[in-house]
């Protein structure tokens, strides 16, 4: 809950930064346009020499004035979307990074440490490894006193537990890929009835009007396409090491059993 809470506090002061900067450009462009305006009606050189005068936008600039030219009403619930979904990707890749560590090599040392010292010494390598593999193992090795039958019950126990913590926030994250594009779509259609109400009210079709008025109405798609896009692209790759995080559980479970079965035997 704490995460989420301190993610939508991040996500609203970027976006009120983000309008307030956006606003703020929004009047130097109207000013800057009027200033243009007043000495093209002073004449056509001094129309031409502000025109070539006139600086490049650079692309955060560009994606600024798209981001108020598509009214900000219907940009910012996008933009929300891809920041919160951006903060639960990165905390997840963080998560399912730190939680990957050399399966064979922690195998190694644990069955090492059976030979050498018994459970206590196997138990000690687990607390020591971070990860799920560890921990799955620790809690086989601390029931393995009760027979073999009972460590496989709490190594299949604790793997959903485990596997549990690894979906955390994918379907969070699966509801803002669904919903950026729906609230980019939204925004299109009501622009695009707002724009066919002026149409109506002028009592005419204008190529300005109209072209103007469906420019601003699919950019609110463009970001809601790109917030998906790019919250997809990291979902499949959560999606990719949780799967492989599991197939490792599942085989190092296994190894665990024959593991303990040796050592019965051996004592």
């Amino acid at each position: 809950m704490k995460k989420v809470i301190s993610s939508l506090a991040i996500a609203a002061v970027l976006t009120f930064g983000f309008n307030n900067v956006s606003l703020a450009e929004e009047g130097a462009a109207t000013t800057a346009q009027t200033e243009v305006s007043s000495a093209a009606n002073e004449g056509s050189t001094s129309t031409d020499a502000t025109a070539e005068d006139e600086p490049q936008l650079d692309f955060v600039q560009t994606l600024k004035q798209k981001y108020i030219e598509g009214d900000p009403l219907w940009m910012t619930p996008v933009l929300i979307c891809l920041i919160i979904g951006m903060a639960l990707s990165i905390e997840r890749v963080v998560y399912l990074n730190l939680s990957t560590i050399n399966t064979k090599k922690f195998l190694d040392e644990v069955e090492g440490a059976l030979k050498s010292g018994g459970v206590e010494a196997a138990k000690e390598v687990c607390r020591n490894t971070r990860g799920p593999i560890a921990s799955i193992f620790y809690q086989g090795l601390d029931r393995s006193h009760e027979g073999i039958e009972m460590v496989e019950k709490s190594v299949v126990s604790y793997g959903g537990v485990q596997m549990g913590l690894l979906d955390k926030g994918l379907s969070w994250l699966s509801l803002f890929i669904a919903l950026a594009p729906m609230l980019g779509f939204l925004g299109t259609v009501i622009g695009m009835i707002q724009a066919f109400d002026k149409i109506v009210k002028d009592g005419q079709v204008s190529p300005t009007t109209v072209a103007d008025g469906i420019k601003v109405a699919l950019l609110t798609t463009v970001f809601g396409l790109i917030a998906a896009i790019v919250l997809q692209i990291f979902y499949n790759y959560i999606v990719s090491k949780v799967e492989g995080l599991v197939h490792e559980m599942e085989d190092a479970s296994i190894t665990l059993v024959d593991m303990l079965l040796k050592n019965e035997s051996k004592a």
